[in-house]
């Protein structure tokens, strides 16, 4: 261990997490704060707005024309369902749906009765939903967005050559967090690049100083180094693959624990 990095290592006591504050009471959260005797804030760093009707029209998106709809969030599936309200379109019974996760596919069922034949479900990550894309490379895929979304999904169905049309009904800005400006924290937690970029935003004259930053996800840990900020945690781990775990083993060393 580098000079440098040892530090880097202070006593952890308060970390502020750049999401909504869980509604699990059995969230790994709380029980990291009790067992460690931790101040963990939450904050949305960023915030979510809908394209309206009027903006969604220009795209000259016919939703109907598609045979299957990709979803990647929660907020996805909110904001199309909310579009296909505004036109007064009700979604087919052969439509098919490609879902990143369990937990997607489960939301997905607050606005559609699913048939599992018409269901499709990655593990986690977009790489999970290629075979199926692979597989249904017929099909006219629909991909509601937000104007700032990962590249994968797209350059893989542009590549193979597959039939789809990305369809923004989201816009992605980051939150005011302008209360925050003197509060301060010893780790911030953070879950995409755009969490980064509200902190810039936000704060441009931001100097990381004793600060440790955390990141889940190899884009978000590129938009923290492309800042020329220091990435102290960086999630995923082999042995910790939540932020929750890779918080837990550098606070152990932090801690002396």
């Amino acid at each position: 261990m580098s000079a440098a990095t040892k530090d880097r290592l202070r006593p952890v006591k308060s970390i502020l997490v750049s999401q909504p504050k869980p509604t699990n009471d059995n969230s790994p959260y709380f029980q990291l704060a009790e067992k460690y005797n931790l101040k963990i804030d939450f904050r949305q760093f960023i915030e979510v707005q809908p394209v309206s009707s009027k903006d969604f029209r220009k795209q000259k998106i016919d939703i109907l024309k598609h045979t299957a709809v990709i979803f990647t969030s929660r907020n996805a599936i909110d904001h199309f369902f909310s579009i296909c309200k505004d036109f007064k379109i009700e979604m087919p019974a052969d439509m098919k749906y490609f879902c990143i996760s369990d937990q997607t596919a489960h939301y997905l069922q607050k606005y559609i009765v699913i048939r599992k034949r018409k269901l499709f479900v990655g593990t986690k990550t977009a790489q999970d939903l290629f075979d199926y894309f692979k597989k249904h490379k017929n099909e006219k895929y629909l991909f509601p967005c937000s104007d700032i979304r990962k590249d994968d999904i797209p350059d893989y169905l542009a590549k193979n050559n597959i039939d789809f049309t990305e369809a923004i009904i989201y816009h992605t800005v980051a939150a005011d967090l302008s209360d925050l400006a003197d509060v301060k924290y010893d780790i911030l937690a953070f879950f995409s690049p755009s969490g980064i970029k509200s902190l810039k935003v936000n704060f441009p004259e931001f100097e990381q100083g004793p600060t440790r930053i955390a990141a889940f996800g190899p884009t978000t840990a590129e938009a923290v180094r492309e800042l020329d900020l220091i990435l102290d945690i960086e999630a995923p781990l082999p042995n910790a693959p939540s932020m929750t775990g890779a918080l837990e083993l550098y606070i152990k060393k932090a801690n002396n624990l």
